[in-house]
């Protein structure tokens, strides 16, 4: 039976620069196009092509070492210009050059009715679509051995200054669809599709058959689907759940329906320092330069963002969008110091209490930079995680249990159930500046270790 949910923990932060609904097509043969390693948490990348070497749309750059099945693919045909390498000769970016023609690796899909399970898990692994498929616990790529109970799509995005997705999803019911009908060859659970219970639902969504539609009202994280989840279907110890955002779920249609791996998405140019924000169509990994450049502010120090300001990671001005990105967010570094600011009155600057006199004007929305604001402080119990977090969790004593390396406590305290980006928000209102997304992480990191 459909769910509907209404949360009240949580906040939305009131930045300038949401980009308005305008639709501009970028060109591939202008910029370069990278696929990084990093965005693949638990990963250990084995390159399978050398610098120089030609590809096609779909060709194999690189796989995982221990799951030789888990491969990634390019999303566009050239010239593999560069590996990219860090300390420890660590993998940090396959980066290529188009060559405007996009030529694609043909895959033949067949009758999507006719397959088996097995068959539809090899064309997806084949073809470098399977990572888009996320797995909790632990939030990493899902394993295709594994049965899952249940599969979670959110159909919107609640983060700061996030993409429309019923603007990029519109007219696309088709892909989506068959998507849909892939997902539902994976699981013989649910495929949960979560909506914004605080507008009307989409045709893209409303038409779609074959998923459970739920819909949740409330403020941010409600669109993560790991809030989805907890609210309706939780995930308990030797439970697996898989979700995919609804742009791959696009993608994964596309495969089936035209037999190659065709990794066109639609971007969100936003923040404060944007000129003109708008929306781009173009391809995961592509270089933000073509973007950016000429329409940004050029006074100050600027901070780029693949993805949105809570989770997004730091890139440079001619950096790449990450693989599971859909936003691209430029805001002030705010390196730049104020005298006695902290005791301004503050009407131009945003607190999540009434720090400042700026709680008077609750729809005002605020130039925020990425200055901490000072450094680490004792972490102690002050009740700011559980205000922005609307799930049964203790989040600080998770947290701890994790720093200590306490397995049975974080088990006991729900590290099954959630991922980074659900604690996105207890690290911005955290008053003792504790990296608790990055703390996370490595508390997953272990349990893998240990689990496995």
């Amino acid at each position: 039976m459909p769910h509907k949910i209404k949360t009240r923990k949580g906040l939305n932060i009131p930045l300038k620069g949401k980009a308005e609904k305008i639709l501009i097509q970028s060109k591939l043969n202008n910029s370069l196009v990278a696929l990084k390693p990093t965005d693949f948490p638990s990963f250990t990348p084995k390159a399978a092509l050398k610098e120089g070497d030609k590809v096609q749309a779909g060709s194999v750059l690189f796989f995982n070492k221990y799951k030789p099945e888990v491969k990634l693919t390019s999303p566009v045909s050239g010239t593999l210009k560069r590996i990219v390498r860090g300390e420890r000769r660590k993998i940090l970016e396959f980066v290529i050059e188009p060559d405007g023609n996009q030529d694609y690796v043909s895959f033949n899909p067949g009758n999507l009715a006719e397959l088996s399970r097995e068959q539809v898990i090899n064309l997806l692994l084949e073809s470098g679509v399977w990572p888009f498929i996320r797995q909790r616990p632990f939030d990493v790529i899902a394993n295709p051995q594994d049965q899952p109970k249940a599969v979670f799509i959110s159909g919107f995005d609640s983060s700061p200054l996030a993409p429309d997705y019923d603007f990029i999803m519109n007219d696309q019911e088709t892909d989506f669809q068959k998507g849909i009908d892939v997902l539902s060859k994976l699981t013989n659970g649910k495929i949960h599709l979560t909506v914004n219970g605080a507008y009307p639902v989409s045709k893209v969504y409303s038409s779609v058959k074959g998923v459970e539609l739920n819909s949740i009202a409330g403020p941010h994280p409600a669109g993560n689907v790991g809030v989805q989840m907890h609210h309706i279907d939780p995930i308990n110890k030797g439970e697996v759940v898989w979700h995919v955002n609804p742009q791959d779920v696009l993608i994964i249609g596309r495969l089936f329906t035209k037999g190659v791996f065709d990794a066109s998405k639609i971007i969100a140019l936003t923040g404060s320092e944007v000129e003109k924000p708008r929306y781009y169509k173009t391809v995961l990994g592509t270089s933000i330069d073509s973007f950016v450049n000429g329409n940004v502010s050029k006074e100050g120090n600027l901070r780029y963002i693949s993805g949105n300001v809570l989770t997004g990671t730091r890139i440079v001005n001619d950096g790449y969008l990450g693989f599971y990105h859909n936003q691209i967010t430029v805001i002030p570094e705010g390196d730049d110091y104020e005298f006695f600011g902290w005791a301004l009155p503050g009407f131009k600057k945003f607190s999540t209490s009434r720090t400042f006199f700026s709680w008077l004007m609750p729809g005002k929305e605020y130039r925020m930079n990425a200055n901490l604001h000072g450094g680490k402080r004792p972490f102690v119990f002050t009740n700011e995680y559980e205000k922005v977090l609307p799930m049964d969790i203790l989040p600080v004593y998770l947290l701890k249990a994790i720093m200590v390396e306490d397995i049975d406590q974080m088990e006991a305290l729900g590290i099954y159930e959630v991922g980074e980006e659900d604690f996105a928000l207890c690290e911005f209102n955290c008053t003792s500046k504790i990296p608790v997304q990055q703390t996370l992480r490595k508390g997953f990191d272990l349990m893998i270790r240990e689990t496995s």
